[in-house]
């Protein structure tokens, strides 16, 4: 019988790519699926990116590069950081990485320690907790409330703190509620960090994807941020980038060197065709992101709107992001829905792909991305009046 490690069997396969493959198979048979599953824009990397990929394998630039990343990428990130953002880092306070999860993978890898507590913020994106349970730590869950939109205070943070915390992380605008905190709540986060010397995560990955005209924040702009602020960003969701995997952690100089210390024996380096292509975004127009962001908002109004004329299901409005977290628990008698179950009747019935509340910490939800067009969510809405309909027929 095979046997695996500890640390492997401590975690499982991220619940939304176990729901992109199971969407797949159907895709493959040649049946028409409504994918609200996957976490993802449906918009083309912009061509001037695009060109910069091809002009590297023009130039033969598809060697090794440094484990951190090439230097213009480096200088790029932090410049582009700095001119979005307001922050202050340099290239030796920066690494590239092969996507944001592959970052927060590694600042865990280097910080978290069996024992080490991690506080986050539930609902949760799926793989936080898993990672920290990979690297021996104890995720500690602080509750937020959806009548407060979902958003994190430090006072919950102050009473989830023990001498054990290691780290606290925090997402905004958040996947998967779309919660965004606001910048005053940001300042006494990290502020309360700070003086309890406990290293803060920051994952920015959907930073601008803000609606109603809010710009785009960065807690590294705070006076009240110190050393031990981590920020991660990602290319993916902002340039439309997410099969190039390209990320970057930006944080403590000594903390960047463990970062690449752990990389240099395992990736090595992000793939260099698409590291020439990152500095292309950063480096040039963001037109695109505009037109993503005024899109999204259409989208956001037409699944918010549609969710909530559903009889028993509540949606709470989403700030960023672009994913719906409707509350479905009520149209069932004992107050509580196995999203699990409902999520694989949906699929099978319906043909719609979404993503059961549990894999967020949150039972009773559903995860639905609206990165899809206006057509794809017109169609899914009426899957689901069929689907809960003819559920509520049958009990």
């Amino acid at each position: 019988m095979m046997k695996f490690t500890e640390r492997v069997n401590r975690i499982a396969v991220s619940p939304t790519l176990a729901v992109v493959m199971e969407a797949e198979k159907y895709k493959a048979r040649g049946v028409d699926v409504v994918d609200f599953g996957a976490g993802e824009p449906d918009f083309p990397t912009p061509e001037h990116i695009k060109r910069g990929a091809v002009l590297a394998l023009e130039r033969n630039q598809t060697k090794y590069t440094p484990a951190a990343g090439i230097a213009r990428l480096r200088e790029s990130i932090c410049q582009w950081h700095a001119a979005q953002f307001g922050s202050a880092y340099k290239p030796a306070q920066c690494a590239a990485t092969s996507g944001g999860k592959h970052a927060i993978f590694e600042v865990m890898g280097a910080l978290v320690d069996t024992g080490d507590e991690v506080i986050i913020p539930a609902p949760y994106w799926v793989s936080y907790p898993d990672i920290v349970k990979f690297c021996g730590g104890t995720p500690i869950f602080v509750e937020t409330d959806p009548a407060a939109g979902f958003t994190l205070r430090a006072e919950q943070i102050e009473a989830a703190l023990t001498p054990r915390t290691r780290m606290v992380i925090i997402n905004s605008p958040c996947n998967p509620t779309g919660a965004v905190i606001s910048d005053e709540e940001f300042a006494r986060i990290a502020a309360l960090c700070a003086s309890r010397g406990v290293w803060l995560m920051s994952d920015e990955c959907y930073s601008h994807f803000i609606y109603g005209g809010v710009r785009p924040f960065s807690i590294a702009s705070l006076p009240e941020a110190g050393p031990q602020l981590i920020v991660i960003g990602s290319l993916s969701k902002t340039f439309a980038m997410t099969g190039w995997r390209v990320g970057y952690v930006l944080g403590a100089e000594a903390l960047i060197g463990a970062v690449i210390k752990q990389q240099s024996q395992s990736t090595t380096n992000v793939t260099s065709i698409a590291q020439y292509a990152a500095i292309e975004a950063l480096t040039g127009p963001m037109d695109s992101v505009g037109k993503m962001l005024e899109e999204y908002s259409r989208r956001r109004a037409r699944i918010y709107n549609g969710l909530n004329e559903l009889p028993g299901v509540s949606c709470t409005e989403p700030k960023g992001a672009f994913y719906a977290f409707p509350h479905i628990a009520a149209r069932h008698g004992k107050g509580h829905a196995d999203t699990t179950a409902v999520t694989k009747a949906l699929l099978e019935r319906e043909y719609v792909a979404v993503v059961p509340g549990e894999a967020f910490g949150a039972p009773g939800y559903l995860r639905i991305s609206y990165a899809t067009s206006i057509e794809r969510i017109d169609e899914g809405l009426k899957r689901f009046k069929h689907f809960f309909a003819a559920e509520a027929a049958a009990s």
